[in-house]
């Protein structure tokens, strides 16, 4: 098996044949290419496919021999300095592998089918693939510089994904944004990087580890500086998995296709941060202060994540921030020194994600379908509702998946969630309480997204008041399926003031599209509908098979994935190692902890209980307050005598309507950074342009003149008669003598 160790420095290349093929066969036979390019799909799966196979194989081996094994070579070597290239392969790698192949596969699978139709389908496999190439070669890496360059890798990758509708301003400007923030983080993951070999003369993993823990038990090293190297090493893994306060990158992200979504911000890239405060946990637990930080960004950015969650309309965006939260639960049980728990949140997060994404993809390319309803619509939950029926697929699938995520046993990410949780308490109780609530916050907000996508019934929402209350427009029938349909609408306006909107669990969180405003702006109207008259009308339906065979997949990887993490072979204390204790062992003795047997099942059930309790009573409150409400006459009633209740409710609206403008607009962080950098740096640009138009050009410019100037002058003394060049020195030289004897006499 050690020869079969030695040729792992291949994995990251496999996948690279098909970027290459695609790039040579558009360069040289474009019109051949194009015309088969449905079969560029089969050569993307198959590579990942060989390369998780091996993956797997390697793994096993590993899980039964316990070890780790590292291969080196020099690229430059001089008696200062040498620059090696080499592949590490732990338990981590593993990990890491078997995510990026396995997740991998079933999105291109995925994707075959939901981006046939797009102009760029060979662009996209291209991207893909290369993307695929760039983070096998991230976890596989040895040292840091190797590393930082599949890490730039991975960033051109995630530029180039994320802006693959490039003609949409929207896009654009978000692989721009995304690209600017990671450039931050990167800069200071660089100079993390030199002041580490600055310190150790080393980037080999392991020999930094080593020299490190000398250097800091000899108190040879200064601690602050020693910090704040740690610190910046800190910030590329704070931009890359989006978190506090870095994270403005992630939700705009969303507007590439929504495999990318899939793939690059549930799976995979935003993991890559994980991964590097991973491997370098050994470094970080030997520093003062860097683990409480770590812990410190953790937990904001797991709360922050949540509550912003709460009030988007966008089912991606919802989707974005939660996975911004969960990564700030793994980034938490880091800092606490829990390597297991966060490795295991990180597995059980990865596919509950990816099948939430995919199946939000399945909900979009039906939503697409339907008459009149634009790209925007299409992922907006305001448009949404009732969907059960049309693709009750999508619909288990994307259930089963937000029960996973708000960690209701036996789903996936109940194992984990429950120990970050336990280990909470150990750590500090404050983060405890934090990470809690949290929990309720999660199982809130992914109900409301469930709810308002899948249940009710399909909304019509006017922008425009129109004085007449009999309103034709073509939208969805209720009664069963069929083709186009032409509803007429009785319409009940209930008035409110502007002080006194509707609530904000009462969907005032789409005031801009079930309100309609009188010409003057002043005056609002809450539409219900009701008295439908049966036409002829078009349904969205479910997606393909090619579509759904990933969801289904995923689902069976949420049920089974979380026993990694169930205790086995019990012993007569009641205590047993689980299956991801002993694949972790050699890593975990790398950080001097001892590889600790599972609990026993009553007092595993007795930490349990409370998180569940939490966790239920988000989604009672969910599916309380986002049951349909407006789908018969009677709840006109009730919704007008809940609005007018008095002076309380009115104060009450106000505190619910402030929390739900704080969280639509993203905390106001967005806002903040535009007055402060770009309003900053467009105030600058008029000094730096006057500065370089008028100082450096024109010291430039000026050196031009005089030299022109000068050259004018001394031509007019080339007289080309010797007795004139012999006075015109002897006088020069006159002079001079004369200056440096009265210098000197004095």
């Amino acid at each position: 098996m050690e020869q079969t160790y030695q040729y792992t420095w291949i994995i990251p290349f496999v996948p690279l044949p098909v970027p290459m093929l695609i790039g040579v066969g558009l360069l040289l036979f474009p019109t051949a290419t194009k015309n088969v390019r449905r079969m560029w799909a089969f050569p993307s799966i198959l590579l990942l496919s060989i390369v998780m196979i091996f993956s797997t194989n390697l793994s096993i081996h590993q899980i039964n021999s316990s070890s780790i094994y590292q291969y080196i070579w020099s690229w430059t070597l001089d008696s200062n300095f040498s620059f090696e290239f080499g592949y590490l392969i732990d338990p981590l790698t593993f990990i890491m592998l078997l995510l990026i192949t396995s997740v991998g596969i079933m999105i291109l699978i995925y994707s075959d089918n939901y981006m046939a139709h797009d102009q760029g389908y060979l662009r996209f496999f291209a991207y893909m693939s290369f993307f695929s190439t760039s983070m096998l070669g991230l976890v596989t890496s040895s040292n840091l510089i190797q590393i930082y360059i599949f890490w730039e890798l991975v960033g051109m990758c995630s530029y180039l994904l994320i802006g693959f509708w490039f003609t949409r301003p929207p896009a654009a400007n978000a692989c721009q944004k995304a690209f600017v923030t990671n450039r931050l983080g990167d800069f200071g993951l660089l100079v993390g990087i030199l002041g580490f070999y600055w310190i150790t003369g080393s980037l080999e993993f392991r020999d930094l580890f080593q020299i490190l823990n000398n250097l800091i038990y000899n108190h040879e090293v200064n601690s602050f500086f020693l910090t704040l190297c740690a610190a910046l090493l800190f910030v590329g893994a704070v931009a890359k998995s989006a978190q506090f306060p870095l994270h403005v990158w992630l939700p705009d992200a969303m507007e590439g296709p929504t495999p990318i979504s899939a793939l690059i911000h549930a799976a995979t890239m935003v993991a890559a941060g994980v991964f590097l405060v991973a491997r370098l946990l050994p470094l970080f637990i030997v520093i003062p202060y860097i683990m409480n930080f770590i812990s410190l960004i953790g937990i904001i950015t797991v709360l922050l994540g949540a509550t912003l969650a709460l009030a988007q309309k966008d089912i991606k965006r919802g989707l974005a921030y939660s996975t911004m939260s969960q990564l700030g639960y793994m980034m938490l049980a880091l800092g606490m020194g829990s390597y297991r728990s966060a490795l295991f949140h990180l597995i059980t997060h990865a596919y509950s994600k990816a099948l939430l994404f995919l199946g939000s993809g399945s909900v979009i390319h039906s939503m697409e379908t339907l008459v009149g309803y634009s790209p925007d619509k299409s992922q907006n939950m305001v448009f949404m509702g009732g969907l059960t029926k049309y693709v009750p697929i999508t619909k288990t699938s994307f259930l089963l998946g937000t029960l996973s995520l708000c960690g209701i046993p036996p789903l996936a990410c109940f194992w984990s969630k429950d120990e970050i949780l336990n280990d909470s308490w150990l750590y500090s109780p404050i983060l405890a309480i934090l990470a809690w609530v949290t929990v309720g916050l999660t199982a809130f907000y992914m109900f409301r997204m469930y709810l308002l996508t899948f249940q009710g019934h399909l909304n019509v929402y006017f922008q425009n008041y129109i004085g007449n209350k009999n309103i034709y427009l073509y939208s969805i029938s209720l009664w069963g399926k069929g083709c186009s349909q032409r509803i007429r609408f009785h319409l009940y306006l209930l008035r409110m003031n502007n002080n006194e909107s509707s609530s904000f669990f009462l969907k005032k969180t789409h005031r801009s599209d079930e309100n309609v405003r009188r010409n003057n702006g002043r005056q609002h109207y809450m539409i219900f509908l009701f008295n439908v008259n049966k036409k002829t009308f078009s349904y969205p339906y479910e997606s393909e098979n090619t579509m759904l065979f990933p969801l289904v997949l995923l689902v069976l990887f949420i049920f089974f994935v979380g026993s990694l993490g169930i205790p086995l072979n019990f012993n007569q204390e009641g205590r047993g190692l689980d299956i991801l204790s002993k694949w972790l062992a050699p890593s975990i003795n790398l950080l001097h902890q001892k590889v600790k047997g599972s609990t026993d099942w009553n007092e595993f059930l007795k930490d349990a209980i409370f998180s569940i309790s939490i966790a239920y009573f988000g989604i009672f409150l969910a599916s309380f307050l986002y049951k349909p409400i407006y789908s018969c006459f009677k709840n006109f009633y009730l919704i007008n005598s809940f609005l007018k209740m008095g002076p309380k409710r009115s104060c009450w609206d106000k505190i619910l309507n402030a929390l739900y403008d704080w969280s639509y607009n993203r905390a106001y962080i967005d806002a903040f950074y535009t007055i402060s950098l770009t309003g900053a740096i467009k105030g600058l640009a008029p000094l730096s342009y006057f500065f370089d138009r008028y100082i450096i050009d024109g010291i430039a410019n000026g050196v031009g003149v005089m030299s022109f100037f000068v050259g004018e002058g001394i031509k007019y003394l080339g007289s080309g008669r010797i007795a004139f060049y012999l006075f015109f020195y002897f006088f020069c030289v006159s002079i001079f003598v004369f200056f440096f004897v009265l210098l000197y006499s004095n």
